[in-house]
């Protein structure tokens, strides 16, 4: 199953894309042996003031065709990393080809896309910089490649 980020704005040079870099290149290699991956991220254009529907309109057009969606949503579902990789795992196990993870712009996520969205998960009610949720986002990604590889790290 191919993992998208599909993100308003971009990231730039800097610690946070120091950090995303390198979970990235953790969650392919570890993802690979179990159909999880390759990580990709689709940024689209942060303009300013044009607004959530203007930027779901550019979400969508990255978004690939039939993927499931879950969108990254402070009122969304928190869970243990153990869950996620466990829902990783499931979606991966239904055939799905392709997941769409959502990150909106300053505003979050236009209603109308977040009700499209199949999932809604939540890292907590703190609202994160959306530079820094990515991170957060592909580490959790590469803890849960771990998870369902079997670290002993991560075997309770």
């Amino acid at each position: 199953m191919k993992v998208h980020i599909c993100a308003v704005g971009r990231m730039r040079a800097g610690p946070e894309k120091v950090l995303f870099d390198d979970y990235q290149t953790r969650f392919d290699r570890t993802g690979r042996g179990l159909s999880l991956g390759p990580l990709s991220v689709l940024e689209v254009e942060d303009k300013k003031n044009i607004g959530m529907s203007a930027e779901a309109v550019m979400l969508k057009r990255v978004i690939p065709k039939g993927a499931l969606i879950c969108a990254m949503d402070e009122r969304g579902t928190v869970m243990t990393s153990s869950k996620f990789a466990n829902k990783l795992g499931d979606w991966r196990d239904a055939g799905r080809s392709d997941l769409a993870l959502i990150i909106g712009g300053a505003d979050g996520i236009d209603p109308e896309l977040c009700k499209r969205a199949d999932f809604k998960l939540s890292f907590g009610s703190m609202v994160w910089p959306h530079m820094l949720a990515r991170v957060m986002l592909a580490e959790q990604l590469y803890r849960a490649a771990s998870i369902l590889s079997g670290s002993p790290y991560h075997r309770v």
